[in-house]
């Protein structure tokens, strides 16, 4: 087989067979599969080699059956073996065990799985000699990769992480340069995030392919190619999609002007959340957590309370 023109990158799928939030799609497994057979239909048409920059699965214990071997099919498609970094949803407890669902997926020789961080490969793609490290989640993201990668022309960087490339994002580390390193593309991270030059490196964050959540509604799901022809731009490859698969119920409700002395409580808000909305009970508790989240914000609950309150959502399994 001739050796691949590039990369094709493929941000977070989250497969899962749960539909999340306002999701309302009435088959998601079929739905966030369809994402992936058209990235690895993309990488084929390009002869680019697929890169997964994490999380291909929602819940690193998915146990649907139709959902695990129809993702081995797809991926066993693809003309070179995808590579796939291990994001925080793929693994438990900082380790991907046998007992996760990436474990069976690599197991099959569907992928070749990136579980530590430092080089991965260096092989000629498109004519050039590339490059590729890569840090999974939780990882220090190294400040210098010189010499890593002998005979290489361009060195590529894959992350997992909350990045401060573009727009604020909560917790959000600073980017900074990699010496020996020409680009970074981050996973992790749901929207696009255009790329950003730190020093000597490029950082490009390309986001989801699959909207989880109303947040994401205006994102495009979309791949990215890469050609060593040209190291620091990204092709945009955009994915089918249906774009009003949110229930927006309640999302565009005016506020209540607060007055302290009528206003019932935190917690008997919370009680209500539900039935103020005319959504049917979410699979994943998330249209709950949203109105939590919304009342944490507007009445300046203590750290210690949210976090006994988020308890009780989770033990709940809403």
């Amino acid at each position: 087989m001739a050796e691949p023109a590039g990369i094709l990158f493929i941000g977070d799928p989250h497969l899962g067979s749960r539909r999340p939030g306002r999701r309302r799609d009435p088959d998601f497994v079929a739905a966030c599969l369809e994402k992936l057979e058209q990235g690895i239909a993309l990488a084929t048409a390009g002869n680019l080699l697929p890169v997964i920059l994490g999380d291909l699965f929602d819940r690193a214990r998915e146990d649907d059956h139709r959902l695990l071997v129809r993702t081995i099919r797809i991926l066993r498609g693809a003309p070179h073996q995808p590579l796939c970094l291990v994001g925080n949803h793929d693994r438990i407890d900082a380790r991907l065990g046998d007992d996760t669902a990436l474990a069976l997926v690599r197991e099959a020789g569907a992928v070749r799985t990136i579980e530590r961080s430092g080089p991965v490969l260096t092989q000629s793609l498109g004519g050039r000699m590339v490059g590729l490290g890569a840090t999974p989640h939780g990882d220090p993201i190294p400040e210098d990769v010189t010499g890593q990668f002998p005979g290489a022309e361009v060195v590529l960087w894959l992350t997992h992480h909350d990045l401060a490339i573009g727009r604020p994002y909560p917790g959000a580390q600073p980017i900074h340069p990699i010496r020996g390193c020409d680009v970074v593309v981050n996973g992790h991270m749901h929207g696009l995030e255009p790329a950003r030059q730190a020093g000597g490196t490029l950082w490009f964050n390309p986001g989801n392919i699959l909207r989880q959540s109303v947040d994401m509604l205006d994102h495009l799901p979309s791949t990215w190619a890469w050609d060593p022809a040209a190291p620091l731009t990204f092709a945009r490859r955009p994915l089918r999609h249906e774009r009003d698969v949110f229930d927006l119920t309640g999302r565009h409700a005016a506020p209540v002007a607060p007055d302290a002395a009528q206003r019932p409580s935190v917690f008997a808000e919370l009680l209500a959340a539900e039935s103020r909305s005319e959504m049917e009970r979410t699979e994943d508790g998330s249209v709950l957590l949203e109105e939590i989240a919304r009342l944490f914000e507007d009445e300046a609950v203590t750290p210690e309370v949210r976090d006994i309150v988020l308890a009780l959502h989770r033990g709940a399994g809403a």
